[in-house]
């Protein structure tokens, strides 16, 4: 019991939408990207929201783009089918050559449109770690609740500019200067923070999320304690104006983040209170540790595929698992 429940915490916290899109699928042919502006020359791009069933708020990861005179520099790049969306969408704002992309950790809804942008002549940068784990052959149940989110052979896919924990490389292009810094082992042990200086944007990845509670990839490095260690470096990088793009939710500011930093803290330690108590897991979810929050965290309480129960039990489920060392 106690493998099942941990191998099925990693594959659903390492893609989102494993047994429940296999089952349901993306529907590609209705996702459409939103483009919103945050800045003169830097926008977001967004999947449109109830065609992705691990990410109902909005398909895949969240894109940003800065564009200019000079070219066109991407932090992410979604799921492999919609990457001719992406370009679309894309070409509406510039016609310049997309120079360079940024993929701030290595999960498909992030990186399976690597190729399609590599081929148009975009450098690739990501950590040393998110190469290491693009480059890795996944399990076959891995493999096949991936299916064509992402191409796993195709070598374009790789980035080609690599760096490691405690880096920051920067780039300067169309007058702006593009910190990308690497975070504390959070949602993976790759994760890397964007921030456009002149702009006042930061793109956060995925250790921050407001549609369901966090989850961390535990099998590719990520921790709950350092989700706390990435938010706390965020919070000491931006200001009262920055605006926060996460890969999922709603765009936020530093107050925001505060809030949700305070209430990742304030469960931690009521699992490890529970724990010191010796409390098993099942306990532990029975006293709902979330429910002061819950009804201000939407897709909080949603139902997960493979039986994980919500979001704030895989939550909950994951800091356990972190903190007691075992996983049921």
């Amino acid at each position: 019991m106690r493998f099942c429940f941990f191998v099925a915490v990693a594959t659903l916290g390492l893609f989102a939408f494993s047994a429940g899109a296999e089952a349901q699928g993306i529907d590609y042919a209705k996702a459409e990207i939103i483009t919103t502006q945050v800045a003169p020359n830097v926008y977001v791009l967004t999947g449109s929201p109830n065609v992705d069933p691990g990410h109902p708020e909005g398909a895949g990861g969240r894109i940003g783009v800065l564009v200019g005179p000079q070219g066109v520099l991407m932090v992410d790049a979604q799921y492999a089918p919609l990457g001719d969306k992406v370009l679309a969408a894309i070409r509406k704002l510039s016609d310049a050559p997309i120079r360079y992309l940024i993929d701030t950790h290595e999960h498909p809804d992030h990186t399976g449109g690597n190729p399609t942008f590599a081929k148009l002549g975009a450098v690739i940068f990501a950590r040393e770690e998110t190469r290491e784990e693009l480059e890795a052959v996944p399990p076959p149940a891995v493999v096949k609740a991936i299916g064509d989110a992402a191409d796993l052979t195709d070598p374009a896919r790789l980035p080609v500019v690599t760096y490691g924990l405690g880096s920051t490389v920067r780039i300067y292009l169309d007058g702006e200067t593009v910190d990308l810094i690497s975070a504390a082992a959070s949602h993976t042990d790759g994760d890397t923070i964007v921030r456009f200086e002149k702009a006042n944007v930061m793109m956060i990845g995925d250790f921050y999320r407001n549609y369901g509670y966090p989850f961390v990839d535990p099998a590719h490095g990520g921790t709950i304690r350092g989700v706390l260690a990435a938010i706390d470096q965020t919070l000491a990088l931006a200001g009262p104006d920055t605006v926060l793009a996460p890969g999922h939710g709603t765009l936020i500011t530093r107050d925001r983040l505060e809030g949700y930093r305070d209430m990742v803290a304030d469960v931690i330690a009521k699992v490890q209170a529970a724990i010191a108590a010796g409390k098993s897991l099942k306990d532990i979810l029975a006293a709902k540790l979330t429910a002061p929050y819950d009804a201000s965290v939407p897709g909080g309480l949603d139902v997960l595929p493979a039986g994980l129960g919500t979001s704030a039990d895989r939550f909950v489920g994951e800091i356990y698992a972190e903190l007691s060392g075992r996983a049921g």
